[in-house]
């Protein structure tokens, strides 16, 4: 499975963003696909989870404000970020793995490029 996130860029506090990550392959839909962040100087942290059955999960720092959704058709998994603040500034990655959701980034197995994602004061 490869993975590819785009969608990523500098915006102001209170704005928004849409992260796209497509996968290759096939079987998209019994893949759990997780979104992590990893701001300087910390950990990589969980974000969002979105399992081959619509069941979704989040990070109390961003629940409200973010919403992970997924296309199967397009092999694509999406996270809207609305309302996002300067602590939301992170490389930002999607990461997947076969079967159920995990909030721990080392139980996935594949990870995309990252995508940098700047929120302005």
């Amino acid at each position: 499975v490869q993975l590819q996130a785009s969608g990523g860029g500098l915006v102001q506090a209170g704005g928004s963003l849409r992260l796209s990550c497509a996968a290759s392959g096939r079987a998209f839909s019994s893949l759990a696909m997780g979104w992590f962040r990893q701001a300087p100087g910390k950990e990589r942290e969980f974000v969002a989870v979105s399992s081959g059955s619509d069941y979704t999960h989040y990070a109390d720092s961003v629940k409200g404000r973010f919403t992970v959704s997924r296309d199967n058709a397009k092999n694509t998994v999406y996270l809207q970020m609305n309302s996002l603040k300067p602590e939301d500034t992170a490389v930002y990655y999607c990461a997947a793995r076969w079967g159920s959701t995990w909030l721990n980034y080392e139980r996935y197995d594949y990870w995309g490029q990252g995508t940098q994602v700047t929120v302005s004061s």
